[in-house]
């Protein structure tokens, strides 16, 4: 039997952010501008379709909206979880539980908010000048490079990392 031969070579970094992203609107502002700016020289190609893609694209993403009942002696007791394909629909699926009367009722307390424990998660597929395809993942705490194989890659990211004002 013939032994399997090593292709490739996939790295992962991590970055973990000393600050979490405040908002989903600062999060949103920061893919946007990655996705518009373009700052690790992204190249766009054609796809198996034959159609052009942009060399920085939004691959997946989602977000989880955390609302929480208290009672009137300010005890939490109960919670809800409302993970959302888009911003919109978090927003708008939010907004529906914290106006939701009978889930209040049924919970036995108030709604509220708490977007401190919220989470974003927004990953984007960079196309590298050399061909090779990475994703560069971002979360409220973390920003992520994986199935990059040229350390030149890692360094241009952290190198735009060290300078993002919303990275701390």
């Amino acid at each position: 039997m013939a032994d399997f031969v090593q292709k490739t070579v996939n790295k992962t970094a991590v970055r973990d952010l000393t600050t979490p992203i405040a908002s989903v609107t600062a999060f949103d502002n920061l893919i946007q501008t990655v996705i518009d700016d373009n700052p690790f020289g992204c190249v766009d190609y054609t796809g198996r379709d034959g159609q052009l893609v942009d060399g920085v694209v939004r691959n997946r993403e989602h977000y989880t909206a955390k609302v929480f009942f208290e009672d009137a002696n300010g005890k939490k007791v109960g919670n809800v979880s409302l993970q959302s394909p888009t911003i919109a629909a978090f927003e708008a699926n939010a907004a529906a539980v914290l106006e939701n009367a009978a889930l209040a009722a049924a919970m036995g307390g108030e709604a509220y908010r708490d977007p401190a424990r919220e989470t974003y998660y927004a990953q984007l597929k960079c196309h590298d000048p050399s061909g090779d395809d990475y994703y560069v993942t971002f979360t409220r705490k973390t920003v992520r490079i994986s199935s990059y194989q040229d350390d030149a890659i890692r360094n241009k990211v952290e190198t735009w990392a060290d300078a993002a004002p919303a990275l701390g």
